[in-house]
């Protein structure tokens, strides 16, 4: 009977370690990480992507529905008053499809922002990426489980990798899909 109390207990254990509750609480604070990670490093590169800063999580009045939308970050155009939503999705699993991109053009067109940036793991479907470009929405490829020192990134044909331990980045230049630039630089920490 002790056998069958301890093999039960042990069941519990490992069914309670793999409950739902459990990954979510793991999962949503990757998600908020990914996010402040994202929004670290968009403000990094803001003058590559034509914008002067990015704010944090945000709402926005739809002109057209009268409806809230929080916005993960909102990204102010140089010189401008225009700005681009920026959308975090991390899935680490999947591409981000059309209806997800459709989405985000919905709220672009609502809140008169001039278009948007979504950061992702994995990039778009082939659909998404129709989508994205008919409505200016640019899309950044950030690995999972980024941090403000250790990432790759992809966008606008350039890889960026940021390396903890000697705090390095290298920027590298793709063109036609061949590498034509890799230019190190020390980061101060």
């Amino acid at each position: 009977m002790c056998r069958l109390a301890q093999t039960l207990g042990l069941m519990k254990t490992i069914a309670r370690r793999r409950s739902p509750t459990n990954h979510r609480k793991r999962s949503s604070a990757a998600w908020r990480s990914y996010e402040l990670v994202a929004k670290d490093l968009l403000n990094r590169w803001a003058r590559d992507f034509g914008i002067s800063h990015v704010d944090g999580k945000r709402a926005a009045l739809g002109t057209r529905s009268r409806t809230s939308w929080e916005l993960d970050a909102r990204a102010t155009i140089e010189g401008d008053q225009a700005f681009l939503i920026v959308e975090v999705r991390r899935y680490p699993k999947r591409r981000l499809t059309k209806g997800a991109i459709g989405e985000l053009a919905y709220r672009i067109l609502d809140t008169g922002a001039a278009g948007g940036i979504v950061v992702s793991p994995l990039g778009l479907q082939t659909g998404a990426q129709r989508v994205a470009s008919a409505e200016n929405i640019l899309s950044v490829r950030l690995s999972e489980n980024s941090t403000n020192e250790d990432y790759i990134t992809r966008f606008l044909n350039r890889v960026l990798v940021g390396l903890q331990p000697e705090c390095l980045s290298v920027s590298c230049t793709l063109v036609g899909g061949s590498l034509v630039t890799v230019s190190p630089s020390r980061n101060e920490a």
